[in-house]
């Protein structure tokens, strides 16, 4: 799915324009890119968490010449999905019922 697709269904779904939709998925995307720029997290029950991360520095190696090379530390955005989206995503398994030991 890509943006055009995620506005269509937000429309279809909230029964809105596709304006509308596009204008609301745009302010939510801002206000979650701006937390995120100020170091703080976003939580939103039942999906998940979006937060930053610090990534420490470490070494590394060039994939083309096999040279050492230094990664430099950075914050990386880091998403956690909720209990419901895990579960929509990874159904659990059903317990099957055998005969137990007698």
């Amino acid at each position: 799915m890509n943006k055009t697709d995620l506005i269509n269904a937000v429309a279809e779904g909230a029964e809105v324009t596709k304006v509308a939709a596009e204008k609301a998925i745009k302010a939510t995307f801002d206000a979650v890119s701006k937390e995120l720029g100020a170091g703080g997290s976003v939580t939103l029950i039942g999906f998940g968490t979006f937060s930053v991360m610090e990534r420490k520095a470490r070494t590394g190696k060039n994939p083309q010449t096999g040279a050492t090379i230094q990664i430099a530390a950075k914050k990386v955005a880091k998403f956690k999905p909720g209990k419901a989206l895990s579960e929509l995503v990874n159904p659990p398994k059903a317990v099957k019922k055998g005969k137990g030991k007698k």
